[in-house]
């Protein structure tokens, strides 16, 4: 195979551009992917491939050997060390053509590797030796770092339930003085998701969640995301022990609060992770207390803000909480007295995404539905921000049965006040965050 590389080349009246052709033996080329291969490995048929390429041709559902078509039995890849050294020694002696040298891959860490190491954790954790399980969970999270396989024997050899595991026990040992090594537990699980029910459980302990808001409170932003991220993850499994453990600790509600509130000194894995948080804590069991604590500490005219500038990610899970929230009398009457509340919501109709629009279109049925005293007044106000002509298309472009017979019912009650209703800009295009 023939390669083109091209360079300049100077004289006194002007530069000219040199084109040289670069024969490369074919036997460098992968026969899946046509590339020069970087790591190249010998199937049991005797066709060597680029590690990559035929993994993921593996990973696709193949059996076969692609060159020969024969049915693979043995998946061992074995390295080509002597393939290998002689492109890279090509490399070298072509570097003069613009060609770089290929670096010398990586060993992948075979399973029995990883169960090891799982196994030498759990003596460590048994024993309560914060030193030396560190180190482990340091040789993990090297070799999950190393490539994408790595990480794929990992989480398939049990370590995130070790670590887990490794995390509950040591938080309820000390965090103070364990807090190394729980802080590296935790830089390892934020790229095991979705955990197994087994660590959810270790991880929702009240230990663990004591330790995870302990590290909240940190300065260290690298720490508060490390753990809110592993929080979210823990409260996805929507277990109400989780949630009890969790609200029982004292001051959780006002943390979530400040990370919403100040984002401009968090990060927007934290303010998302946040988002999602509170989302699972007002839509638990105990959602009724859940919602009037959230209410009380301002939860409503946070959101307000958070969908005035936010992207589309944030503003459907903070539609979304808002949603919840005005199930509660409290927290429909804070959006009653908050100018932006109806102005906002019909300006996202359309504008997040589906299921965005369907929490909008449930919160402004529940502001007009659930208080007749001010029903009138949120009405007018909804027609004149455009709700109606925004309702309509909602209907016309197509939703679900829920939304659509909220849609509709909403469109029915405006009807009546349309008459001698003025409709106003509702982009709003010059609203700004309250500070």
């Amino acid at each position: 195979m023939v390669l083109f590389f091209g360079r300049r080349k100077n004289n006194k009246h002007k530069a000219s551009k040199v084109v040289e052709e670069l024969v490369i033996p074919n036997h460098f080329w992968c026969p899946i992917s046509l590339d020069m291969m970087k790591d190249p490995v010998t199937l049991s048929t005797g066709i060597t491939y680029d590690r990559k390429s035929i993994e993921k041709w593996f990973e696709n559902g193949n059996y076969t050997c692609p060159v020969t078509n024969q049915i693979v039995t043995n998946f061992d890849l074995v390295p080509n060390h002597t393939l290998r050294i002689m492109i890279q020694e090509w490399c070298v002696q072509n570097q003069q053509h613009g060609v770089e040298r290929i670096p010398t891959p990586r060993i992948p860490i075979s399973p029995f590797d990883v169960a090891e190491v799982v196994l030498h954790v759990k003596a460590l954790t048994s024993r309560l030796d914060p030193y030396g399980c560190l180190e482990l969970v340091q040789r993990i999270e090297k070799w999950g770092g190393e490539s994408e396989r790595n990480r794929k024997c990992i989480l398939e050899n049990g370590a995130a339930n070790a670590l887990a595991s490794a995390f509950d026990a040591f938080a309820n040992d000390s965090i103070e003085r364990n807090v190394s090594v729980l802080d590296q537990i935790l830089s390892c699980l934020n790229w095991m998701f979705p955990l197994q029910l087994e660590a959810s459980k270790s991880l929702g302990s009240s230990a663990s969640l004591r330790c995870m808001v302990w590290f909240l409170k940190q300065q260290d932003l690298s720490k508060k995301e490390k753990s809110i991220v592993v929080l979210k993850e823990v409260l996805s499994y929507g277990d109400n022990q989780h949630v009890k453990a969790l609200v029982e600790i004292e001051g959780v509600n006002e943390l979530l609060l400040e990370f919403l509130n100040k984002r401009v000194f968090s990060t927007p894995t934290i303010t998302k992770a946040s988002l999602s948080v509170v989302w699972y804590l007002v839509s638990s069991s105990y959602s009724g207390k859940m919602k009037l604590a959230f209410v009380e500490l301002g939860l409503v005219s946070s959101i307000l803000d958070i969908l005035i500038d936010s992207e589309r990610s944030f503003c459907e899970k903070a539609l979304a909480i808002f949603d919840s929230l005005c199930s509660c009398e409290k927290a429909r009457k804070e959006a009653y007295n908050n100018a932006l509340a109806i102005p906002l919501l019909v300006k996202k109709l359309l504008r997040v995404s589906a299921l965005g629009t369907d929490y909008s279109v449930s919160t402004i049925w529940k502001l007009c539905k659930f208080e007749e005293r001010d029903e009138e007044k949120v009405l007018v106000e909804a027609l004149q921000v455009g709700a109606f002509q925004k309702l309509l298309l909602v209907l016309q472009v197509g939703c679900g049965d829920n939304t659509k017979v909220k849609a509709t019912e909403l469109l029915k009650l405006m009807n009546p006040y349309r008459v001698g209703v003025e409709c106003i800009d509702s982009d709003f295009k010059n609203i700004k965050r309250s500070i």
